[in-house]
């Protein structure tokens, strides 16, 4: 038998549940995740989303000037592949997009490699760099129709100065001049973005690489090749990346500066889908024909994708 004096043990008592705490939820990882990228999605597909959604339905309707849409299909689609005028759009296309990305790639890199030099007024001259990525599309642009001129441009006066032409070429008057004059012009632009994001990634690369290929009798050009390129891959794939939908889809610097002339020489998808839809009163072809330039822009980056993860593989 159990002694009278033993003491009863203690029933153990139920803890309560603390009451939902709002602050505790918001602050849980996954949801404070959620939270912060909500707000952006939403302004996203309010200012992008419904745009493109809308686009691809006026797509598919012949919509002019101040009448109602008829549903019609692909027939803008259509309409527009056989039309002669958009194939030389898109030849236009993939030469400016190939030609300004080669040429700021090539620039770029350059100037990146010098600003990784030590020398004199290098914070000052890193600052004068930007002004061309700085200064307004427009506002350029505008100057640089006044270089281009054939009256008044400054380059034709050296030419003739120095009798190399005389008279200085047409530079926006020839097609071929034309074109060339809108690439170097990008280019001039494009230049800063490609130099600045490149030498942020030749800041990253350790010294003491270069250092031992030094000692293991690595030339200037071996270890640009064996060091510097390899380890500068994943930032010249980004760059490029932005570079080419940029240039892609163009349209301030080429509107600006030759409204796609001379006899469409100079148009882009961006710039003819503008001049038929507005200028045209054909909404809907309009719409087809800017959003042709999805699939080959999509196609050029999926191969970009592909082509650095086979290198990392």
């Amino acid at each position: 038998m159990a002694s009278a004096h033993t003491q009863a043990l203690p029933r153990p008592t139920l803890r309560r549940r603390p009451a939902f705490s709002l602050r505790r939820w918001t602050e849980r990882e996954g949801v404070f995740s959620w939270l912060m990228v909500i707000p952006p999605a939403l302004f996203l597909m309010a200012l992008v989303g419904y745009p493109f959604v809308y686009g691809i339905w006026l797509s598919l309707l012949d919509r002019p000037v101040a009448k109602p849409g008829v549903f019609i299909g692909l027939d803008n689609f259509i309409t527009a592949l056989h039309d002669p005028v958009f194939w030389r759009v898109a030849q236009n296309t993939f030469v400016y997009t190939f030609a300004a990305t080669a040429l700021k790639m090539a620039g770029g890199l350059a100037l990146a490699l010098v600003m990784n030099q030590e020398f004199r007024f290098k914070n000052l001259i890193r600052a004068v760099m930007l002004l061309p990525f700085i200064v307004p599309t427009v506002l350029s642009t505008i100057a640089w129709m006044w270089i281009l001129d054939p009256s008044f441009s400054v380059i034709n006066w050296f030419l003739v100065h120095w009798g190399i032409t005389k008279p200085g070429p047409s530079w926006l008057g020839n097609p071929g001049w034309a074109m060339f004059s809108l690439i170097m012009v990008n280019t001039w632009r494009g230049l800063p973005f490609y130099a600045i994001t490149l030498l942020a990634g030749l800041q990253t690369i350790s010294p003491e690489l270069y250092e031992a290929a030094t000692i293991d009798g690595a030339s200037t050009f071996a270890r640009f090749r064996y060091v510097t390129v390899p380890l500068l891959k994943p930032v010249i794939f980004i760059v490029t990346m932005f570079s080419v939908i940029f240039t892609f889809s163009d349209f301030q610097l080429v509107y600006v500066l030759t409204r796609g002339g001379p006899a469409n020489a100079t148009h882009l998808f961006a710039t003819y889908a503008f001049d038929v839809a507005m200028s045209g009163g054909q909404f809907g072809l309009g719409a087809s024909i800017a959003l042709s330039m999805l699939p080959p822009l999509a196609l050029l980056i999926a191969g970009m994708a592909w082509y650095m993860r086979s290198e990392k593989t």
